[in-house]
């Protein structure tokens, strides 16, 4: 069996409180985008061990401790799965801030419940993938989601970016997760992310905004060049992805997209269609 899982973009990102438990409660809209690795999953020959191989984009971590390795173990340990072959084609940059681990990790879970007819829900899945990390629930849904809590607390939202094309511009640079979280200071946000979202694109600058920009953009000023000139490029909207280093743009316009994409000639670029 085989499947693409897909990356993540963060429409507004808010640090609103850090909780007594050294987390920190977010609101954040995930947002699916297409740009995808590949996973393949099955079954292995008799008196095999499981494996994991991956090709493509180095992975620097030992097969254990990869999130597709844990989302079998995690449903080996429950429902006595036997001996798989994993395959992993990694397309989706690392720590890039768009999730491609935690959907490599969400897609298999959903593989595997197909492939062994385990019959567990969405909300099954999702409560599994929770424990993997706070957005592995999000690409079990796959859709649109209002994110709270950890980022773990989901619900549907219309937003449509539908027949737009966004670029996505990564550098060579990565920045830490825990390194971002520890430089923002939390605050409730003025305006909803819901309200935000419900208005036009062109109206979404200055407005809609993720948190982690300031500090992140203080230590790496490469970043925040990015952004101003995807702007100048005749973005609509552009912002840093989750706690980076993606920086993204919206466009209407494919050519300008293409044209801008052109410009990031030392960044890994992906133009898609949405």
């Amino acid at each position: 069996m085989i499947t693409f899982p897909n990356a993540k973009i963060n429409l507004g990102l808010n640090i609103v409180e850090r909780r007594p438990d050294g987390y920190h409660n977010i609101e954040t809209v995930f947002y699916p985008v297409p740009l995808t690795d590949v996973l393949e999953i099955v079954p292995a020959n008799d008196g095999d061990e499981t494996t994991l191989t991956s090709y493509g984009n180095k992975v620097d971590c030992p097969p254990e401790k990869n999130l597709v390795m844990k989302a079998y173990r995690l449903l080996q340990a429950q429902y006595g799965l036997p001996a798989v072959a994993i395959h992993l084609y990694k397309h989706i940059p690392d720590g890039a801030g768009l999730g491609g681990g935690s959907s490599d990790a969400a897609h298999a879970l959903v593989m595997l419940n197909k492939m062994f007819s385990l019959g567990l829900s969405d909300r099954e899945l999702a409560a599994h993938a929770v424990t993997l990390g706070a957005d592995c629930a999000f690409f079990i849904y796959n859709r649109p989601m209002l994110a709270t809590g950890i980022g773990d607390v989901l619900s549907p939202i219309d937003v449509n970016l539908k027949g737009r094309t966004l670029l996505l511009v990564k550098p060579a640079m990565g920045v830490d997760t825990r390194t971002a979280y520890s430089r923002v200071k939390p605050q409730a946000p003025a305006t909803t992310l819901t309200e935000i979202l419900s208005r036009p694109i062109n109206s979404w600058d200055g407005m809609l905004v993720n948190d982690f920009e300031p500090s992140v953009f203080a230590a790496l000023p490469q970043l925040w060049l990015i952004k101003a000139r995807m702007l100048d490029a005749g973005a609509q909207y552009a912002a840093m992805s989750g706690s980076g280093s993606t920086i993204f743009g919206i466009f209407d316009s494919d050519k300008l997209a293409v044209a801008a994409a052109d410009t990031f000639a030392d960044c890994a670029t992906f133009v898609l269609q949405l």
